[in-house]
């Protein structure tokens, strides 16, 4: 009874903290986010850009105090030499929860640039933060479902332009372009439902991936391939801030963006092919290593 009744203090401290620097740093996103509309030059928008990305580092770091002194979690992480604030990236991760998204900037902040993720159309609509994520240039998606498509073939690949038109604004100061390349978060029922061959994983897809490689050009050299795990199992939101995690293991490595990666998606069957299969075996790899980080033994939290 008395470990509930900490664990919803320490749950509801946390989530009012987090709304809180929402709450206060979502208004100078915006101001500023409308005087780079207002103004069309490129020199102003890009120093309007470096703006923006200062008051969400700050965001993040605020968030950052939060997880560091409220929350209850061990950090199990390796692999972070070698990555710099000044260059661009690709961050390709897993995906299991939302939490996901905390736990990435909470390990890259200052290490590698402001992270960019791509969002399903609808949470535009999430109160301050759409707001916030419009304002960053966050990559918004509309996916099409396969019937869908059937339906309306005129708009196959229009998803895919997105993308690449999304990204061509990430060309003028870093950024990490972060890609969830299964599309969704892993659940037992969408496991199952598309009989994904790896155990932890789904199925990966290769076109957003290779849409946005295309969109930024030269300016991406490198891939940052990131592995989570939860040991005592993802949790969702509220359970991460009452503390009932414990554990997160993380892995990172980085390597060159080689030809494998480049190439013309929607019309070079060949390109496609291979750009499937090298993001296939990299998945085997990480699906291999998810169960090695599994199978040790879980800290247990006091």
């Amino acid at each position: 009874m008395f470990q509930s009744l900490v664990a919803l203090c320490r749950g509801s401290i946390s989530l009012l903290l987090y709304g809180i620097n929402t709450v206060l740093l979502v208004p100078p996103l915006m101001v500023v986010a409308m005087f780079k509309w207002l103004v069309p030059l490129a020199g102003w928008r890009t120093l309007c850009d470096r703006m923006l990305n200062g008051i969400a580092a700050l965001w993040i770091s605020i968030n950052n105090w939060n997880i560091r002194h409220i929350h209850r979690v061990r950090w199990d992480i390796s692999g972070m030499e070698n990555l710099s604030p000044d260059q661009w990236y690709m961050v390709l991760a897993n995906h299991q929860s939302w939490v996901d998204i905390l736990v990435l900037q909470a390990i890259f902040h200052k290490r590698i640039p402001f992270l960019k993720f791509f969002l399903k159309k609808e949470l535009i609509w999430v109160p301050f933060l759409g707001l916030a994520w419009w304002a960053l240039d966050f990559p918004f998606m509309k996916r099409y479902s396969r019937e869908f498509l059937e339906k309306h073939p005129q708009l196959k690949g229009h998803d895919l332009e997105i993308t690449k038109k999304a990204c061509q604004k990430f060309k003028s100061i870093p950024v990490s372009v972060t890609n969830f390349v299964e599309g969704t978060r892993f659940q037992k029922m969408k496991h199952e439902k598309q009989g994904s061959p790896y155990r932890h994983l789904l199925k990966p897809k290769a076109g957003g991936l290779a849409f946005a490689l295309s969109a930024m050009g030269d300016h991406i050299h490198r891939i940052i391939d990131v592995t989570i795990a939860y040991p005592h199992g993802a949790k969702s939101l509220w359970e991460f801030a009452s503390g009932k995690i414990g554990e997160i293991r993380v892995r990172v490595r980085s390597f060159p963006i080689d030809e494998a990666f480049r190439g013309d998606y929607l019309n070079d069957p060949n390109f496609r092919e291979r750009l499937q299969q090298r993001l296939n075996a990299l998945w085997e790899e990480k699906d291999r290593l998810l169960q090695t980080m599994m199978k040790q033994i879980p800290y247990e939290s006091k």
